[in-house]
């Protein structure tokens, strides 16, 4: 059908399917007398009528009702090709737009985002960062493509899929100018804790409610010297002798300089990390790649 013209079969379905010249020119956002003109010519084409116009009424003819289902899929596989194309245009120029906890864009990401600006260097990567409860209204009203959250999330939602990424331990970090927490022991146990004073991250903060639910669960009320802060604060404020602060190993290992890393005694503490996106809408090509690397890390 290569001599027939893909704007004739658009304006041939948009005229079986309103049934009126006019309504299908309006959806086609053509002059009326163009598309009759184009009708015209399709139907001198094919050398059949595709339409009977009767005092107003239009209906298909036998070659109309022919011709409908083979321009219907037509115009679809041109659809799906622009997308394809489009989906690997995204992939020199296009955009992700990531959610994380700040912990693990000190921690897990910095590598991974790296190793996927090395393969795609035109997408452009923007990066949220903020506690599972924001990131999770956020995704949901289409805000962010991808987010790193801390399971179980704050309120589940159906509206997100999540995929499990990793556990990771929880570590007690602290000034090597200080006394070491847990009498100087290899590793501590959650009641050592109840003589510490600690560094506390801001309310909101995965880490925070993690802390001090397990602080209660020993039956003791933690004690904070300085609480509010971001994970760099927090670091910060360890390192200059103010407490101690329970973190991600992750981030301990990558920001560890200046301070004194004491495993928490088993059980110990963990966290589970997941990669969660909008359940009716497919994250973008880019985004997908970004997740894919994620989940292959």
């Amino acid at each position: 059908m290569g001599w027939v013209q893909f704007q004739q079969l658009q304006y041939f379905v948009a005229v079986a399917e309103t049934r009126h010249f006019t309504r299908a020119a309006d959806l086609v956002h053509v002059a009326q007398p163009s598309l009759s003109q184009q009708i015209k010519a399709l139907e001198k084409e094919l050398g059949a009528d595709l339409f009977l116009r009767a005092r107003g009424n239009i209906t298909l003819t036998d070659a109309g009702e022919a011709l409908l289902p083979l321009a219907r899929r037509i115009l679809a596989d041109a659809d799906t090709a622009r997308h394809e194309v489009q989906e690997l245009a995204q992939l020199r120029s296009g955009r992700v737009r990531l959610g994380a906890t700040p912990s693990l864009c000190t921690g897990l990401l910095p590598d991974v985002l790296r190793a996927f600006h090395d393969r795609y260097p035109g997408i452009r990567l923007l990066i949220e960062e903020g506690g599972s409860h924001d990131l999770v209204r956020e995704l949901a009203r289409g805000a962010l493509d991808l987010a790193l959250v801390v399971l179980p999330l704050p309120t589940p939602s159906p509206a997100l899929t999540t995929v499990e990424l990793l556990r990771e331990d929880l570590v007690v970090v602290s000034s090597p100018d200080a006394p070491a927490p847990g009498r100087g022991r290899r590793t501590v146990r959650i009641p050592d804790l109840e003589g510490e004073r600690l560094v506390m991250f801001r309310h909101g903060y995965d880490l925070r409610e993690l802390t001090v639910a397990a602080c209660r669960a020993e039956g003791f009320e933690p004690d904070f010297a300085v609480e509010g802060g971001e994970m760099d604060a927090v670091l910060g404020f360890v390192r200059a002798g103010l407490g101690v602060a329970v973190v991600p190993r992750m981030v301990a290992t990558r920001s560890g300089r200046g301070l004194r890393v004491t495993p928490l005694a088993r059980p110990g503490l963990h966290r589970t990390i997941a990669l969660a996106h909008r359940s009716d809408v497919a994250p973008p090509r880019a985004a997908r790649e970004l997740q894919r690397m994620l989940l292959e890390r």
